[in-house]
């Protein structure tokens, strides 16, 4: 097994971060090696804003929850879907680009960038010896941020990325087996198939609970996830997007 493949394997959030910031020059090679994955047709469709200020830093971490390690952290990133840069490519060349950069497809496109990027920053940074987080929660309120941030029309932010210095590292948490997410020639449409993985897995997370909170917690985890999907929430995004002219066609 290679360094490469040792990293990704190692994988872990991380919450707890040592004051300590990140250098300029760590950044700047966080945010080539993001520049440096794969961009459907060239297109770029992505912006990356970094945040050193610790007031911003605090009121995003408010945003997304009061999450301590948004604020306490090496350095914040927040990556966003981005088609205002080719707007103005539009207005530069003399070419009618509105209904194209307005599709949902390129839409997916933006979201399918930035997270490619995002994923290259992330094992970039582990590689380096520090930890990430990604930090969905700033979409709890995207007006807020787009003020915060002084985004424009058709950038959209996505979710922000917390780096820094590992004050503790958490244990691994289990993932689905293979066999449930990876399908060969055809996908696997046997229920009882899937619903005995699911139940495998179940034990699996109810374990893993049980043993790291001393027997405190030992929920499954499709009880985790039907919970969270019961409860609507963030349900203002396609207004949001639609509003910020994306994915309008």
């Amino acid at each position: 097994m290679n360094e490469t493949i040792t990293t990704l394997l190692n994988h872990r959030s991380i919450r707890h971060f040592k004051d300590k910031p990140l250098s300029d020059e760590q950044i700047k090679t966080i945010v080539a090696s993001a520049q440096a994955a794969s961009t459907s047709s060239f297109i770029q469709a992505y912006s990356i804003i970094g945040i050193k200020d610790k007031e911003k830093k605090r009121r995003l971490a408010e945003i997304a929850g009061n999450q301590e390690y948004v604020a306490e952290n090496g350095h914040l990133f927040v990556f966003c879907a981005d088609l205002s840069r080719h707007e103005l490519i539009g207005e530069m060349e003399g070419k009618d680009v509105l209904t194209s950069i307005e599709s949902t497809e390129k839409f997916m496109v933006a979201l399918i960038d930035a997270a490619l990027a995002a994923q290259n920053a992330a094992i970039a940074a582990e590689s380096m010896g520090l930890g990430i987080c990604y930090i969905g929660g700033i979409r709890n309120n995207l007006e807020a941020v787009k003020e915060l941030l002084k985004t424009p029309e058709r950038v959209i932010p996505l979710f922000g990325m917390t780096v820094g210095y590992p004050e503790r590292i958490n244990d691994q948490k289990p993932r689905l087996p293979i066999e449930h997410v990876y399908h060969e020639e055809e996908y696997q449409q046997d229920k009882e198939v899937y619903l005995r993985q699911l139940k495998e897995f179940d034990e699996m997370i109810s374990a893993y609970y049980e043993q790291r909170t001393d027997g405190k917690r030992k929920d499954h985890w499709t009880e985790q996830m039907a919970n969270m999907l019961e409860k609507q929430t963030r349900m203002y995004m396609k207004e949001f997007v639609h509003k910020n002219k994306m994915n309008l066609r």
